[in-house]
């Protein structure tokens, strides 16, 4: 069973006899279907089934010689609003089956974003007129949590001319030490040391949730799962049409990235409120809307 399945509103789902019914249903009655032909020659088929607001299950599957189609596997699905602009962004074949990872460098963690790759077929349709793996692209994040917390917000005041500034120049030493800037490097770690130290200092007297007010980190193997805290921009309740389960739809901002976060109401600890910090482990999806020179 799919963990990620009660995350779009399926926690009474148990046994792997109701995983293939619901999978078999959700292939049988899509909503939605696009094609394409993969590396294979294939044609590979994506069927969406939607329960709630943007979210259901993604079927994919190809189509054989006889125009049967055979479905190969089904996955929980969410779909973002925040787009966001990736200048550099590269997609990966997993090696156990067809399926993608997106991967590209984000300024605001210093580090590259690994995410799952939503449309398949519409790569493989750009792909397919031998443009280049590597180019400009809008991805929309979105994240699927089975745990996670409310937080109370951490009192801030508003951030200084000075602050502002510190926070640009940061990222265009981020920027250049990417390009292989050796000074930048050297005051990158300078710079973390003296935060390095300044938080063992205050974590003494305080708790650790007072003094990091948000992060994003890579968690466990997998790599696009990541542990985040962030503040709630938005909140929505949804509903899954056929289980009647409540979920709830959260925008956060977590290291300067927007996204929005589907939760099943009975995984998630405290209400959720704008201004108040939620904190949790994250499969992270993208759809990704490919720029015409891709």
């Amino acid at each position: 069973m799919h963990r990620y399945l009660r995350a779009v509103g399926f926690s009474n789902i148990q046994k792997r006899e109701e995983v293939e019914a619901l999978a078999r249903f959700a292939c049988e009655c899509y909503q939605t279907e696009e094609t394409a032909v993969n590396a294979e020659g294939e044609d590979y088929s994506e069927r969406r089934k939607e329960f709630a607001e943007h979210m259901g299950l993604l079927v994919r599957g190809t189509y054989d010689d006889n125009d049967k189609y055979w479905m190969d596997y089904c996955i929980p699905y969410f779909t973002g609003n925040v787009e966001r602009l990736y200048e550099d962004l590269e997609i990966e074949r997993h090696a156990e089956k067809e399926s993608y990872s997106g991967l590209c460098d984000d300024i605001n963690l210093g580090a590259s974003l690994i995410f799952y790759l939503q449309n398949v077929t519409e790569y493989f349709n750009k792909k397919r007129y031998g443009r280049s793996e590597k180019n400009v692209a809008r991805v929309a994040l979105s994240g699927l949590s089975v745990e996670g917390k409310i937080l109370f917000p951490v009192y801030q005041k508003m951030p200084v001319m000075s602050e502002i500034k510190a926070s640009q120049e940061r990222k265009k030493m981020l920027q250049a030490a990417r390009d292989g800037d050796e000074d930048a490097i050297e005051n990158l770690t300078l710079e973390d040391m003296d935060t390095y130290t300044m938080i063992s200092k205050r974590i003494e007297n305080e708790d650790i949730l007072s003094i990091v007010m948000s992060h994003f980190m890579p968690c466990g193997v997998e790599c696009d799962q990541y542990n985040v805290m962030g503040d709630i921009l938005n909140v929505e309740l949804r509903e899954n049409n056929q289980t009647k389960e409540k979920i709830y739809v959260m925008t956060i901002e977590a290291n300067g990235i927007i996204l929005d976060v589907c939760i099943n109401q009975q995984d998630l600890v405290g209400e959720p409120a704008v201004g108040r910090r939620f904190r949790g482990i994250i499969w992270l999806q993208g759809l990704v809307h490919f720029e015409e020179k891709w």
